[in-house]
């Protein structure tokens, strides 16, 4: 039996790969999906709620004090998981972006999209807040097409109002709770209760991301997904035969028709067509406005479950699958990406762990070598340079190990930093002449708070220009 999507694959004729389903004759087209429901809707349901919750909860938890997370970017501050970082940390931050990419690259290649249908945030508050308030002012999608090409009445004015009335009130809401990521929620309680006059960059700040997210929710909705996002067009590059994506049966389906053993599985129905929220037809493949949100496998499963036929037609699973029957397999790409993702994850970890509470840095001064002192001594001069990152002052004491030698302060005794903060202070290594025996002498400086060694530095003690080794 010939198979009419292999021959028009074969054949080249692929048109609706050349242009996207909401783009006609350069106009806009308006998707109205339809209305999901379903057992993988339903599971979508409680992870969009929880991850929300969790969304929203996050920028109140505080730890020791202080924002569980924060991306101060203005102030170059940031915090993960009540773990500050620095500007001194930059090169921890791209490590871990890298790391976070090179996961993105190693789960995109063995499950596609699913991130953008399951996780991804413009998913969750486009299908499960605004569409749902749209289909609670509007109706279902044969009701928001007819109200849309309706003429203006004044119940059509009274929908139209009440909708953008409360969307933007959430998109206000969103906009709060994205700026307590980067200000903190004590910075934006602040910004609500005192006068505008002293938060107005804030204030302003507020009202710009309300629109921003208000234009995106009600305006760009599905085109985020299909222009603005880069993560679609990596499907090209990093899904294969293999990946687990929502795929289409061809081998099953095909060719379409009634219900009738002439015909396969699919009754041409296009239900599939009427819930996807991008407006595609998953049966003509794998395509990058799909996000992998499954609901046209509901879909096909409702119709399927009515004319008696197996549930399964659309389903997450790979080409190979499909085509072969063969089971899932790690092939060596994804095992490739694995190595590397754990082998960045483990450097991550271990740097993350052993990074100090507060950081030295000593350098020599510069244009001198060594000083001669009183009594036959020798001494080099240097600064140290402390860098609190913790949220409590600390105080300091530097030890001079492995060398005969005094250290000695020419400031304050007691090296003081305060919380988030920083030190600069000079300090004289003095030494007996007599007993540097070379040119070039290495010493090591052990940094203590509390009784804790908290970081070791190596530098070097230069000794007379007279004496060499």
């Amino acid at each position: 039996m010939s198979n009419p999507v292999l021959e028009t694959q074969s054949t080249g004729s692929e048109s609706f790969r050349d242009a996207t389903s909401t783009i006609s004759k350069g106009k806009r087209m308006w998707l109205f999906p339809k209305k999901q429901t379903g057992k993988i809707f339903k599971w979508r349901n409680y992870v969009a709620y929880v991850l929300l919750g969790f969304l929203i909860l996050w920028p109140f938890v505080k730890y020791d004090g202080h924002p569980f997370f924060l991306f101060n970017v203005l102030e170059r501050k940031f915090i993960f998981f009540g773990i500050p970082f620095w500007p001194q940390d930059f090169f921890l931050f791209g490590l871990t972006m890298v790391t976070l990419i090179v996961f993105i690259i190693f789960f995109t290649s063995i499950f596609g999209r699913w991130w953008c249908g399951w996780s991804c945030p413009q998913t969750i508050f486009m299908e499960f807040i605004f569409r749902k308030i749209e289909y609670w002012i509007d109706g279902d999608s044969s009701q928001q097409r007819l109200l849309a090409e309706s003429k203006w009445t004044a119940r059509k004015i009274r929908l139209r109002l009440a909708k953008v009335f409360i969307f933007y009130i959430i998109s206000f809401f969103i906009a709060n709770i994205f700026l307590a990521y980067v200000i903190g929620i004590d910075g934006l309680y602040k910004i609500a209760t005192e006068p505008i006059s002293q938060h107005f960059g804030g204030f302003i700040s507020i009202i710009i991301f309300s629109f921003v997210f208000f234009f995106v929710f009600a305006y760009m909705r599905e085109q985020v997904c299909l222009v603005v996002c880069p993560y679609g067009r990596l499907q090209g590059v990093l899904l294969d035969k293999n990946s687990i994506v929502v795929a289409y049966d061809h081998m099953r389906g095909e060719p379409r028709g009634k219900v009738s053993s002439l015909h396969g599985d699919c009754i041409d129905c296009k239900l599939c067509v009427n819930v996807c929220p991008t407006g595609i037809d998953i049966r003509n493949g794998t395509q990058l406005e799909c996000i992998n949100c499954a609901a046209c496998i509901d879909a096909c499963d409702s119709i399927m479950t009515k004319v008696n036929k197996p549930e399964g037609l659309i389903r997450y699973s790979s080409s190979d699958s499909i085509e072969k029957r063969n089971p899932f397999k790690f092939t060596t790409r994804m095992w490739a990406y694995l190595f590397v993702f754990t082998l960045l994850f483990s450097i991550v970890s271990i740097l993350i762990i052993r990074r100090p509470d507060v950081e030295a840095t000593v350098l020599r001064a510069p244009g001198q070598l060594f000083m001669k002192q009183p009594g036959g001594k020798v001494s080099n001069l240097f600064t140290v340079t402390l860098v609190n990152k913790t949220f409590h002052d600390q105080e300091v004491e530097l030890k001079l190990i492995n060398f005969n030698a005094e250290l000695k302060l020419m400031g304050q005794q007691t090296l003081h930093i305060l919380k988030d903060g920083s030190l600069n202070e000079p300090f004289l290594i003095i030494a007996d002449e007599l007993l540097i025996k070379k040119n070039k002498n290495p010493i090591t400086i052990e940094v203590y708070s509390k009784g804790k060694m908290i970081d070791v530095v190596k530098t070097n003690f230069i000794g007379p220009v007279k004496i060499q080794e």
